[in-house]
């Protein structure tokens, strides 16, 4: 989730103070990430560092709006343009875990399994038993919240999929895991080598 591009693209529609892109930035994604102001103040430092937006207007409250610039408004257009990548090699806590875990001779592969796979039922039932808590269920802030909440119910749905995907695989195997003992062997210093991939990857690039 992009924090910086979300508010500049709240400021797109108008000049705000810290508190009012805040509440904006709430309405808008259904209060699923809450932000704190001093998320808010250090984006903007950042934004106006980078020439996307700057401070207009004061108020007789003392609340400094901040406008967005030509620039800004430009990358507003490109984000809403651009696809979402995901990036290679991401880190999820819990693929590592059960990786790491498979690796360790002695581990209950099976009971770590099903602990998370409660876990994770437990979170299914709670997201689809959520409620809109707005004043308008038929409103824009429902339809935000809706999206959201959706998208969190679709990846507890697959991270069950693959939970039962993995105790499958794991259930091939005679001691369920395929324990590494920890190696002999003196690592060498540096960092790896770049595959023949990798340098053709350099040079298209």
């Amino acid at each position: 989730m992009s924090v910086r591009q979300s508010l500049l693209a709240i400021l797109d529609q108008g000049p705000c103070y810290g508190y009012q892109l805040r509440a904006e930035f709430d309405r808008r994604t259904g209060s699923t990430w809450p932000l704190n102001v001093g998320q808010i103040y250090n984006t903007l430092d950042r934004l106006e560092r980078d020439g996307l937006v700057e401070k207009g207007d004061v108020d007789e409250q003392g609340h400094v709006y901040w406008q967005i610039t030509d620039a800004g408004s430009a990358e507003v257009q490109a984000w809403l343009d651009a696809p979402v990548e995901r990036a290679q090699g991401t880190r999820d806590e819990l693929a590592i875990k059960l990786a790491v875990a498979a690796t360790l001779p002695g581990v209950d592969l099976g009971a770590v399994i099903q602990r998370q796979r409660s876990a994770s039922l437990r979170q299914l039932q709670e997201l689809n038993r959520a409620k809109y808590a707005g004043s308008n269920p038929d409103g824009p802030e429902e339809l935000a919240w809706s999206l959201v909440v959706d998208s969190m119910i679709f990846a507890a749905e697959a991270e069950t999929r693959w939970l039962d995907h993995t105790e499958q695989r794991l259930a091939r195997h005679p001691h369920r895991t395929m324990g590494l003992e920890l190696s002999t062997e003196t690592p060498k210093r540096g960092r790896p080598a770049k595959s023949e991939a990798s340098d053709t990857e350099a040079v298209v690039g």
